[in-house]
């Protein structure tokens, strides 16, 4: 179940991380990584990344901006390059047209994994749905432009992906982490961003369970009584729809793809996650559906905007002070000797550590 924890910003930040911090938050990132999986188990490093507020406060850790874009696609960058399937965990995906690699690269890691072909398929579909979720089934304004997913030994996960909206120069970022029921009903374990005023269509929340089962059921049924339904709620209902919702704004999409929708007819879905894997149901169709469902048949729809939701060695644009290389250096140095004591069984010096830092304040 998502928690809300507050909202924070990430604004759209133009540049790149300079190489010579970028490659000390590959060498700490991993380092932390590894740490935490050695303390606490693998599993724990997992729901760590799918935490929003304690991926926003390992970023600063590592060095980035506090709060900008870059906080997830610098991050990650730097955990791709940080793990490697000998550490039992690794990073696929990334930004722009590296995210569609995500396919392929999640097959070579499965294979390196020793995973089954039903494993890497079934790691194929969620990193392909996740996307498809956060793209139409939520319609927040925000298009994604970086997807990674995080994979261990065991073929648990962890996706990250962020979405920018053009218009507000803002970034939002998605977490999902594996372990949940339903890929299409409140699949996040969190969603951070600044917050939106305008509706938000959230086919993922529960109160439109209902709307998405019409949904399916619609297509089931065929197009051109489908065909009908879109003319009735475009033009005969509009004002139905505006008094209803009390927000002039809405409108039922005028481009919708009835040659996926002919397509979904003839797959029959069996279910709402079925129906929007299906290529071609984008954006336009998941609304024109949600529509049809909420004007013609009744059923509840969330138009809420489901977001849910900070400095130790610097970041890289000097906010909120720059980055202490020697300090940052040392960090590293005390990490890695920590692990290396660690697998040694030495765990004296970590028992000293967690001392430490119950007299470091809050």
């Amino acid at each position: 179940m998502m928690r809300r924890s507050g909202v924070a910003d990430l604004p759209l930040h133009p540049g790149h991380a300079p190489r010579w911090l970028f490659d000390r938050m590959v060498k700490l990132s991993g380092e932390i990584i590894r740490l935490i999986d050695i303390e606490f188990g693998r599993e724990e490093v997992l729901r760590r990344l799918a935490d929003p507020y304690w991926f926003q406060a390992f970023s600063c850790v590592i060095g980035f901006d506090w709060h900008s874009s870059g906080t997830t696609t610098v991050t990650m960058g730097a955990l791709k390059e940080a793990l490697k399937a000998e550490d039992g965990i690794a990073v696929v995906g990334g930004k722009g047209v590296v995210s569609r690699r995500t396919p392929l690269e999640l097959e070579k890691l499965g294979e390196k994994f020793n995973f089954s072909t039903s494993k890497i398929n079934t790691l194929k579909k969620v990193s392909r749905l996740a996307a498809k979720v956060d793209n139409a089934a939520l319609q927040d304004g925000y298009q994604l432009y970086h997807h990674t997913m995080v994979v261990d030994e065991q073929g648990r996960w962890v996706v990250i992906q962020q979405g920018l909206n053009e218009e507000r120069k803002y970034a939002r970022r998605y977490h999902w982490l594996y372990g949940i029921k339903s890929l299409v009903n409140e699949p996040h374990s969190g969603i951070i961003s600044d917050s939106v005023e305008k509706a938000v269509l959230d086919m993922t929340a529960r109160k439109s369970e209902e709307a998405r089962k019409v949904s399916v059921d619609l297509v089931r049924d065929g197009i051109p009584h489908l065909k009908n339904m879109v003319s009735e709620v475009k033009y005969a209902s509009q004002r139905t729809l505006d008094d209803f919702m009390g927000l002039k704004r809405l409108r039922m999409p005028w481009r919708i793809n009835w040659a996926a929708l002919f397509k979904a007819y003839e797959i029959q879905p069996s279910n709402y996650e079925e129906l929007i894997g299906i290529e071609g149901i984008g954006p336009s169709t998941v609304r024109a559906l949600a529509y049809i469902a909420e004007i013609i048949y009744g059923t509840e729809i969330s138009w809420k905007d489901p977001v849910k939701y900070s400095f130790a060695l610097g970041g890289k644009d000097g906010v909120p002070k720059p980055v202490d290389r020697k300090a940052y250096d040392k960090s590293i140095e005390i990490l890695q000797l920590t692990i290396e004591e660690a697998k040694l069984d030495k765990r004296e010096k970590m028992e000293m550590l967690r001392r430490l830092r119950r007299f470091v304040p809050p």
